[in-house]
């Protein structure tokens, strides 16, 4: 269970995507990445410093993330097949179980914001398509032209995938255009848990194929004692309901934050995906595994340290 009031020093972990390829990250780029992950990390963090919630915190720090170009979601996310952005998003409150999930947005700005709203909102968990947008309406929350998610970076990849597709290479495909999702667990000075998750989902999908980042237990989880935000191939967060499997060990008491998403991990990579997660408990411990070439990383300890990371070992 959480840990009294007393005890707690207010933790802050996010991710920006796993499947990150060494040789794309210039020294410029990098520079620009690790400048987001500082303001997403700034932003939820401060949150928790005014002694706002973790669930306020979680969703500040994927807001910044989803206004960035570098990250698969929001501003920056891919192109499905038919050249259109479709963004899904979801949210969990780990003191109460509560949780809200969007999917298939197209004029949506911070997918984040609408799946808190579903969940604070509305009496349903998860919307999608047309009738979320529908309620973002109602909700206030911002919509936009669906060009605002454009980025010459993001259709040039889907140009890629294409050509790809049209020679059957589809398995040739760099982890970088399966991947790539950002996310934010946070433990507030209540104790008090939270997961936030957004992403653009795999580019050139098709036939609205949803991915992990909107189901509860796939892509995003929170209860008492553990929080967990994932990113890698979708259908086999899915399949092995990671981010739930995580947090279940954590629970029971059989497993670290360490040693649960590790052995979640390897039972992904055991079917045939990757990826990366995110896990926090109810103490301020956390990890950060993944077995992918890198993922876009960062956190604000116990002792309030900033750090950010991108490659193994960093």
């Amino acid at each position: 269970m959480a840990a009294g009031a007393a005890e707690v020093k207010p933790v802050l972990v996010i991710h920006g995507g796993a499947g990150v390829m060494k040789k794309s990250l210039a020294p410029e780029r990098r520079k620009a990445i690790e400048t987001a992950l500082h303001e997403a990390l700034s932003a939820g963090y401060g949150v928790l410093k005014d002694g706002g919630s973790s669930l306020e915190a979680a969703t500040a720090a994927v807001v910044v993330l989803e206004d960035s170009p570098y990250f698969n979601a929001g501003k920056g996310a891919v192109f499905n097949h038919d050249g259109k952005n479709e963004l899904d998003a979801s949210v969990m409150d780990g003191a109460t179980r509560r949780a809200g999930s969007v999917a298939g947005l197209h004029r949506v700005k911070n997918p984040v914001r609408l799946a808190r709203a579903v969940m604070e909102k509305s009496a349903h968990v998860m919307l999608v398509g047309d009738g979320a947008e529908a309620f973002a309406k109602d909700a206030g929350i911002e919509l936009v032209d669906p060009s605002y998610f454009r980025t010459e970076e993001r259709w040039n990849q889907l140009q890629e995938a294409l050509k790809a597709e049209a020679a059957n290479k589809i398995a040739e495909l760099p982890a970088a255009l399966r991947h790539g999702t950002v996310g934010a667990v946070a433990l507030d000075k209540d104790g008090h848990l939270a997961a936030a998750t957004s992403t653009g989902g795999m580019t050139n999908k098709r036939w609205g194929r949803i991915g992990d980042s909107p189901v509860i237990g796939a892509g995003t989880y929170a209860n008492a004692d553990c929080a967990a935000s994932g990113t890698g191939w979708g259908e086999y967060f899915i399949r092995t309901v990671a981010t739930h499997s995580i947090c279940s060990r954590v629970a029971a008491g059989s497993d670290s934050v360490g040693s649960a998403a590790t052995a979640v991990l390897k039972d992904i990579e055991t079917l045939g995906g990757d990826g990366g997660v995110i896990v926090l408990d109810a103490k301020g411990n956390f990890a950060t595994p993944f077995n992918t070439e890198g993922m876009f990383r960062g956190w604000v300890d116990r002792d309030g340290k900033f750090h950010v990371a991108i490659l193994p070992g960093e």
